[in-house]
């Protein structure tokens, strides 16, 4: 259609109209991919009659064609994956029936002690090498493999069963029989399904029409987003037009359309296509489209062509890969295996050398009786004592570490689970540790990126203070007192406002201001009402919209009805009509809206309400009050309310016929058309006269202050994701404590010039602080970063920046990242991974988080309203952010200090144990011959030295859970890795080598000159082993519990009993092969020398850790010693002087443009409307009883 053509059919008024509010035109666009121009028609749809298809749409839909997607269905076996189409299950699980066993194994292979220990058992079963029995090993070997297996199938089950209650949600399909009930898993592409009201969507749709005037349907992007106001979609005009209407199901079973789309993708903001039909092409974008997981709102039914569906949707092309995710911890411990192994090889290997040396040199000298030196060679019996020697010194490689390890991390995630602290009663939610390996790694995060609506917030706004004529209504300091409005018959309660003041002047009209204020509110907005039961029910494009509008609809003003001309209200129960004449829609850069009405009486008004800033400077030059205003808005923003000031302005007849003309130029303009309507309503907006002020609180999740202020004071930096804008960021970092009051907000191009700055490192000048700590750490500078989505995608593709970003965070409060896509917010957690050594965790409600949840070391669920997919997802999962104050504190520091203390003492134990076998080789010619009973060294670590260590695993404390949440600063411990680091696993293991050579030689100096034999010598060493690693336990012990006593206890009786009966003449007689250590404990036991021996040993051996530990006490700071001595249970919050106050303005939540245009076009608006007389009475409402009413009206609000 040419453009002649065009303008004919405009003029006749059979394609589109333009009304002085209306800016609904034919718009002139450039296609670049086509090379020419193009007209179309905004908002309502498009038809373009052209042959080709838009560049970069190759992804084909046809409407009713079941048959040709499934031929061209993507399925897969193993790692192999063919076909285009996927299915709609969702598929979180890592394992199948048939990958379980092998990928399972691959992971637990990936640790090199379990490779190591299976190299081991194949030798072992060399009976030429073999020097102890082969299940000593194999049995502690398929003990760690099976319990980690049960346990990685534990989590995976989870996940499936998570999944397959999603699979089955049932939804409506289109058949040749009809709608049919389906499950989710059973939607295909090209299937047309019928949503219900307060469903959630399960696949991409295409909109193809609804019950609502026009097709348009509301939708809650909650679980996408973050946001719980509604946004609007539209189907095209032509699908409505031939679909809609009581013939419905036929039309939609005839409906043969085909779909040319973009491939899948996960830009959750864009989308481009075209539907082919009759012949004609109808360009399609976002407006046309229903994501996965939103829920249709406030329609009844609404029909839509599935597009994109399972795996393909954009929501879980957000979700990224399921990671397996280690802790560094493990990372090092993973390392010090290694090099322990290469230093038992190399001993090995030196050990091996003195064998063949010693049996080419010293053996023939003497009459060495020796079976493997009869027709044998020295290098082949060094080769063999290699063998032997790798065998023999494998107990240093801790294979019972990894079994402890595992059933740590599982009592761990236990007791998080059964703390009553972390319980939330409404919800019966407890905390749960879906992934059981990462409870260190809570000791350790120094980075928090979070979620901001439904993580942070509760997504409810609530009108609290107000400030009209020079007076300030409304206490929030002082005890609640609920207003009496049971004069009010549209009164739903539930208003958080105190002040019977305002009423009383309301009501009897003794105050022009306020009823003109509250006039505005009810005026100014795009909020479309419902009837429904004899009660307005309020669609809002925006949440602070709809608190404004519900509290003057509480206090008197009830907004009742528009239509594309009017607006009803009944002000104190008497109804007027406006007449509306234009509005003056909200965007982001204007940051307000406005209405322009006729009143009743005739006279022309302009309400105008918006940020404060932006409406102060259009007000007339000497405006009264202006002192008191200002201090007015200092105390909300003290109060952390965001401001929002509403003004009124008389329009004179002739300035609004020259306006409109100037209006409708506007509209036809084929250039900028945006900045010339911005132009247009600049000239009407200013002159304005101030009503009043608004605040409106933003309100938090219980406990989001205090902990973020008990995480600040830990060291954790506290990064806050959102998709909402800057301003939205801003209040809540105000309110939350995230920043101070007198915080530098360092954003926009200034932070452009920090980034682009030539010097590497980047520093701010901080100012001197009004807060004291108790440690000298250097003090942060009082700014915060404030960062878009637009400017983060410039920062991630320049490394450099991303690393002077980072560094810059550091030196600040926090980091705002706005308006970032899912994608972008896992984007940055992985910068934070790159460019700093700190642990991160990312904590969110919705699907929106899945992917920064996934990316982060540690992900944190939280069980809020936006569904479950982030819980599903995420390695904990919390019911309350102000959970994660105990989690990281308390159970965190816990986890960090037990799991150090852990791997210490084992490294200590197992290393100390086998080393004796080193030393004992100089005195047996090198030939492999073990120091302990073969039995001893399958027991030494699972019964006689295993217990007292794990009971220190599950219950050591350091600090009470008291004083973790009193004195954060304790948490730097794992931050800074003081307890687990390359320096504490050297001198570990440096004081093991010293303990091998005290329990040995000691023994061998006293005891070689005496009439004892080897199998005393034995014993006696046995016994100074367990004595020694036992001390050492109990001097690792701080906090006794009657199971620590138990077990040391046990594991003494246990050592001595098994030692008594392993050398009796029964087990002997039964079998002298296995048991030839006849009478040697019952011998040595009755030797006072032996216990000489032994007490000289073990005092001798753990004398370094005593004395350390004496100093530690005598030179430490004594006034550390009150973080375990002082009785005080709690830290008061300090309020602090407020510097430079930051005022925020309510408009920051709305994402886009409001309900502006559908208004001024008639689209989307309802029949329904209240009766026209002159009063609202009881007669006019439907009869029923005032709990009823309140319950609908609740039930409005809730939805």
């Amino acid at each position: 259609m040419e453009r002649e053509e065009i303008e004919q059919e405009r003029r006749r008024g059979l394609l589109a109209r333009g009304t002085p509010g209306s800016v609904i035109y034919w718009i002139c666009y450039l296609d670049e991919t086509l090379g020419r121009r193009a007209w179309k028609v905004s908002p309502l749809g498009s038809v373009i009659k052209e042959q080709k298809h838009l560049a970069g749409v190759s992804w084909e839909v046809r409407a009713n064609g079941r048959h040709f997607h499934q031929s061209c269905r993507r399925k897969s076996f193993l790692c192999f994956r063919w076909g285009r189409y996927a299915d709609n299950v969702v598929r979180s699980y890592k394992y199948t029936p048939l990958t379980f066993l092998p990928l399972n194994l691959y992971e637990q292979f990936q640790r090199a002690a379990n490779l190591f220990f299976l190299l081991i058992v194949v030798l072992q079963c060399v009976p030429i090498i073999a020097t102890i029995p082969w299940y000593s090993t194999m049995l502690p070997l398929l003990f760690v493999l099976l319990v980690r297996g049960f346990k990685d199938l534990a989590t995976d089950v989870g996940r499936r069963r998570s999944d397959v209650q999603i699979n089955q949600r049932p939804c409506d399909i289109l058949t040749p029989e009809g709608f049919e009930t389906v499950k989710w898993k059973d939607v295909r592409v090209g299937d047309i399904l019928r949503i219900h009201k307060d469903k959630v969507i399960p696949a991409d749709l295409l909109l193809l029409c609804s019950t609502e005037p026009h097709s348009l349907c509301y939708v809650e992007t909650a679980d996408i987003d973050g946001e719980t106001n509604l946004k609007f979609r539209q189907a095209l005009t032509v699908t409505h037009a031939e679909l809609n209407g009581e013939s419905a199901k036929q039309n939609l079973g005839s409906f043969d359309g085909i779909v040319w789309c973009e491939e899948p993708n996960g830009n959750l903001h864009s989308f481009k296509g075209e539907l082919h039909w009759k012949g004609e092409r109808h360009l399609l974008d976002t407006d046309h489209l229903l994501l996965r997981g939103t829920v249709l709102r406030n329609t009844d039914t609404a029909y839509g062509l599935a597009i994109y569906t399972g795996s393909d949707s954009k929501i879980l092309q957000n979700c990224g890969r399921l990671k397996l995710k280690k802790t560094r911890v493990e990372i090092l411990l993973n390392k010090t295996v290694l090099v322990i192994l290469l230093f038992m090889l190399t001993t090995t290997l030196l050990l091996a050398v003195g064998a063949g040396l010693f049996e080419y040199r010293v053996s023939p000298q003497y009459d060495v009786v020796s079976v493997l030196q009869r027709d044998s060679s020295s290098a082949y019996l060094g080769f063999l004592s290699f063998w032997g020697y790798i065998i023999l010194l494998s107990p240093s490689m801790p294979i019972s570490l990894y079994i402890t390890f595992e059933v740590i991390h599982v009592v761990h995630c236990f007791l998080i689970g059964r703390d009553v602290e972390m319980y939330w009663e409404d919800s019966d939610s407890p905390a749960q540790a879906r992934t059981t390996n990462l409870n260190e790694e809570l000791g350790q995060v120094g980075h928090l990126l979070s979620d901001k609506t439904g993580t942070l917030t509760q997504n409810r706004l609530l009108f609290r203070q107000c400030f009209i004529a020079g007076h300030i209504y409304g206490d929030i300091a002082g005890e609640f007192k609920p207003l009496d409005l049971s004069w009010n018959r549209f009164s739903c309660g539930g208003m958080k406002f105190s002040d019977q003041r305002l009423v009383d002047k309301l009501r009897e009209r003794s105050s022009p201001e306020c009823q003109e204020f509250f006039t505005a509110l009810a005026l100014c907005h795009t909020v479309m009402s419902e009837w429904r039961d004899g009660l307005p029910h309020y669609q809002a494009a925006s949440p602070d919209e709809e608190a404004l509008v519900c509290a003057a609809r509480e206090l008197g003003w009830v907004f009742l009805s528009r239509t594309r001309e009017t607006l009803t209200i009944s002000e104190m129960g008497l109804t007027r009509n406006y007449q509306l004449l234009a509005i003056l829609d909200f965007t982001s850069k204007r940051r307000r809206m406005s209405v322009l009405v006729r009143d009743p009486g005739g006279l022309l008004k302009l309400y105008c309400k918006g940020a404060d800033m932006v409406i102060l400077e259009r007000l007339q030059g000497d405006w009264l009050l202006q002192e008191s205003t200002e201090r007015a808005l200092e105390l909300f923003a003290q109060g952390c309310l965001r401001t929002l000031c509403v003004a009124v302005r008389s329009v004179p007849e002739t300035l609004w016929t020259e306006w409109s003309r100037a209006l409708s130029q506007a509209g036809t303009a084929t250039g900028n058309q945006d900045t010339a309507l911005e132009d247009i309503y600049d000239q009407m907006e200013k002159d304005l006269t101030l009503l009043g002020v608004t605040a409106i609180e933003d309100r938090l999740q219980e406990g989001v202050p205090e902990t973020i202020a008990s995480l600040r004071r830990a060291g954790v930096k506290v990064w806050v994701l959102t998709g909402d804008k800057t301003e939205t960021a801003v209040n809540v970092g105000y309110a939350c404590k995230l920043m101070d009051p007198d915080t530098i907000l360092i954003e926009g191009e200034e932070l452009r010039q920090l980034l682009e700055s030539p010097s590497p490192d980047v520093h701010l000048m901080s100012k001197e602080t009004e807060v004291w700590t108790t440690d000298r750490r250097a003090e942060k500078s009082k700014a915060a970063l404030v960062i878009s989505g637009p400017e983060l995608a410039e920062l991630t593709k320049t490394p450099e920046w991303g690393a002077k970003f980072v560094a810059l965070s550091d030196q600040c409060q926090s980091v705002l990242c706005c308006r970032v896509t899912p994608a972008q917010k896992a984007e940055v957690v992985e910068m934070v991974r790159k460019h700093s050594t700190s642990i991160t965790m990312a904590i969110g409600d919705g699907a929106n988080d899945v992917n920064m949840i996934k990316t982060a070391h540690i992900g944190v669920g939280l069980c809020g309203v936006e569904g479950s997919q982030a819980v599903q997802n995420a390695d904990f999962a919390l019911a309350q952010f102000s959970f994660l104050r105990r989690l990281l504190l308390v159970h965190g520091h816990w986890s960090y200090y037990r799991i150090c203390i852990l791997l210490r003492y084992f490294l200590y134990k197992t290393t100390a144990f086998a080393l004796v076998h080193v030393w004992y080789s100089f005195y047996n010619g090198f030939s492999a011959q073990p120091m302990y009973e073969s039995w001893f060294i399958s027991l030494y670590s699972t019964m006689y030295t295993s217990l007292p260590i794990q009971c220190v695993g599950f219950f050591e404390q350091d600090v009470s859970a008291k004083s973790c949440l009193c004195w954060p600063e304790i948490y730097s411990i794992g931050q800074k890795k003081q307890l687990f680091n390359p320096f504490v696993v050297a001198v570990t293991l440096l004081y093991s080598l010293y303990t091998s050579i005290i329990i040995f030689f000691i023994p061998m100096g006293i005891l070689q000159y005496s009439a004892l034999d080897f199998q005393t010598l034995a014993v006696t060493v046995e016994t100074s082993v367990v004595l020694t690693t036992t001390v050492e336990v109990i001097l690792q012990t701080k906090f006794w519990t009657k199971w620590n006593i138990a077990a040391v206890i046990f594991s003494l009786v246990v050592f001595f009993l098994s030692t008594l009966a392993l050398h009796s003449t029964r087990l002997f007689t039964a079998s002298p092969k296995d048991y030839f250590f006849l009478g040697a404990s019952p011998n040595a036991f009755s030797t006072p020398e032996v216990w000489l021996t032994i007490f000289v040993t073990t005092c001798i051996a753990v004398l370094p850790s005593i004395t350390i530990r004496a100093l530690g006490v005598v030179l430490t700071n004594p006034n550390k010693h009150k973080i375990h001595s002082s009785k005080k249970e709690s830290v008061e919050l300090q309020r602090f002087r407020r510097g430079t106050f930051q005022r925020r303005s309510s408009y920051a939540v709305s994402q886009g443009k409001g309900f502006g245009k559908l208004i001024t076009t008639g689209v989307g608006l309802h029949s329904a409307a209240p009766p026209k007389d002159g009063r609202v009475t009881a007669d006019g409402l439907k009869k029923e009883s005032p709990q009823g009413s309140q319950r609908e009206m609740n039930g409005q609000e809730e939805e």
